[in-house]
């Protein structure tokens, strides 16, 4: 029975709370090219545009609920004698609407702001605007704390510093495609960490896990918790 437990989950956990993916067909994603929306350089051209996008996002968000799969996943993280370490892409706040704590969201998160001019944070609004100013300087430099593509994801140092710490590594509903999210089982592997898919359908780093289950994230999920309480209680 593995004690320290260091989960990385992608937009296959919250799917089914109706937050779409990037592959989505007709998503969210898809009606906007992602150079204007989720890059620096787009802001910078189209602050609007972009917070458009992000309000969007936001508001969808509030209006999803956790399923079955957070839930398990907030379940496990309470169980005594458990070390787990939830890191996600997703920028959804639905982990920690189903009771889990700490968790590192290395993509930033939708219900929070920050100032491009002074890097200040804060709760976001459900609605942002180009126009709105920072609440530490004053200045209409505010954007949505969210790291686009070109910026370092957050907090790789505690993610790593779990990582080696751990004598497990699950990945739940991720493509395997976005670095460096995806390269920590390659990570884990080097290190002797085993480690375990849980997805839809095989990812494209597949074959570097150690162990898999493929289905539906509230289907395999709560069953794999449920099947680690199981080995917890049984005899030595």
């Amino acid at each position: 029975m593995p004690k320290r437990i260091v989960i990385l989950s992608g937009a296959g956990l919250s799917a089914e709370s109706g937050l779409g993916t990037f592959r989505d067909t007709d998503g969210l994603w898809t009606q906007y090219d992602l150079s204007e929306v989720a890059t620096p350089e787009g802001f910078a051209a189209d602050p609007a545009k972009v917070h458009g996008f992000y309000n969007a996002r936001r508001a969808n968000c509030l209006e999803a609920l956790p399923n079955a799969a957070h839930h398990a996943l907030a379940a496990l993280q309470a169980r005594a004698g458990l070390e787990v370490t939830l890191v996600t892409q997703n920028v959804d706040d639905l982990l920690e609407r189903a009771g889990a704590h700490d968790v590192i969201h290395m993509h930033g998160q939708l219900t929070r702001a920050l100032c491009a001019g002074c890097g200040h944070r804060w709760d976001a609004p459900r609605t942002m605007a180009p126009e709105d100013p920072c609440p530490a300087c004053n200045r209409s430099a505010t954007r949505p704390d969210i790291v686009w593509f070109g910026e370092i994801p957050y907090h790789m140092d505690a993610i790593e510093d779990a990582l080696f710490r751990a004598d497990l590594f699950v990945s739940i509903g991720t493509s395997g495609e976005v670095y460096p999210a995806a390269g920590l089982v390659q990570e884990a592997r080097v290190a002797g960490i085993p480690t375990l898919e849980l997805n839809l359908e095989p990812s494209s780093g597949s074959a570097l896990f150690s162990d898999a289950r493929y289905g539906p994230a509230t289907d395999i999920v709560p069953a794999w918790v449920a099947e680690l309480s199981g080995a917890d209680r049984a005899p030595s």
